[in-house]
């Protein structure tokens, strides 16, 4: 298939195998949640009755004293006791095949297409860190937030955007499903796209 490359008269060919595919629901949530508990510090902990300092003589004997009996002071029914059900650090990843992952992308990229959001330019550059040259070049597309993925790194273009709380900058390798989602419109330079292509080949 042919996508058109905006303001110019030039298309740029890409393979249907990827950017043509049906969207497929249950693998892009499943590639979204994997990512989104990938990001998860899984670092929280509260001390167990094992955990609490102390503990270890009978508070009282077991009969005579009028109160209820007591074998330990850890017991989480005791103040500065230890917590019933303590939370314990845990790793929160979930396993997705890279075949699966791929698979996700292709399938979102091609209801981006479908959904004409997915806007292909020659280059995305600017001469110099300034926000007015990177809102120019959103205007020529008639866009005022969008996702946009570049070849490579570029410092001005990022200093540029980081003033736009609806613009993003990534380069292919740090494309995620979950800013793909979080963005209306998506613009890739023709050179990205093509890295992307053989990407998920």
């Amino acid at each position: 298939m042919k996508l058109a490359i905006a303001n110019t008269k030039s298309s740029v060919t890409v393979s249907d195998d990827i950017f043509a595919r049906s969207f497929n629901e249950p693998l892009v949530h499943q590639a979204v949640t994997a990512y989104m508990a990938g990001g998860r510090s899984g670092t929280k902990a509260n001390k167990s009755r094992s955990d609490v300092r102390g503990g270890g003589a009978k508070p009282w004997r077991q009969k005579g004293t009028g109160r209820a009996r007591s074998g330990t002071s850890n017991s989480p029914l005791w103040r500065s006791g230890g917590v019933t059900f303590a939370a314990r650090p845990r790793n929160y990843r979930q396993k997705l095949n890279k075949k699966m992952v791929r698979a996700a992308y292709a399938s979102m990229f091609s209801e981006l297409i479908r959904q004409k959001c997915l806007h292909v330019i020659k280059e995305f550059s600017v001469t110099e860190p300034k926000t007015k040259q990177a809102v120019a070049q959103l205007q020529k597309l008639k866009l005022t937030s969008a996702l946009i993925i570049t070849d490579k790194a570029d410092t001005n273009l990022y200093l540029s955007v980081r003033n736009l709380s609806h613009v993003e900058v990534t380069e292919v390798e740090g494309i995620d499903p979950v800013s793909l989602f979080r963005h209306e419109h998506v613009v890739v330079t023709k050179d990205a796209l093509k890295a992307i292509e053989g990407w998920l080949q």
